[in-house]
């Protein structure tokens, strides 16, 4: 599959009704975006089951806003729709790879309990 171009209107329904959704937040003045972009694009194609959205900064500056992006390109992970991973800079190749895998392998339920642990606690401490 194909990397898609992320806009706010698609947003929240990417990342809701797709297991696994990876953002890659870039600018087209942006060098470094520029060589990670073929290499986001030929992992893309390797993991057909995930969904690779791109997101323009310059154009959707509303979402970079709301992720406090303030460096790019940036890498954000979203599983089930909880943001499990983001990483300023590009990856390579071999790394993008593993993480998918882990992504992949990560037990959600667990994410899940260890959120509700932390808002537990957090809750404790007022």
């Amino acid at each position: 599959m194909a990397t898609l171009d992320i806009t706010e209107p698609i947003f929240a329904e990417t990342i809701e009704n797709n297991g696994l959704v990876l953002l890659d937040f870039w600018a087209e003045w942006c060098g470094p975006c520029r060589a990670y972009a073929p290499v986001y694009e030929r992992v893309s194609e390797e993991f057909p089951d995930v969904v690779f959205g791109k997101i323009d900064t310059e154009d959707q500056q509303g979402l970079a806003g709301m992720f406090g992006i303030r460096s790019i390109p940036t890498t954000i992970a979203f599983k089930e729709g909880i943001g499990v991973f983001m990483q300023p800079g590009a990856l390579p190749e071999d790394a993008l790879r593993d993480l998918i895998a882990k992504l992949q392998e990560l037990d959600m339920d667990e994410v899940r309990a260890e959120m509700e642990a932390r808002e537990a606690e957090e809750g404790n401490e007022d």
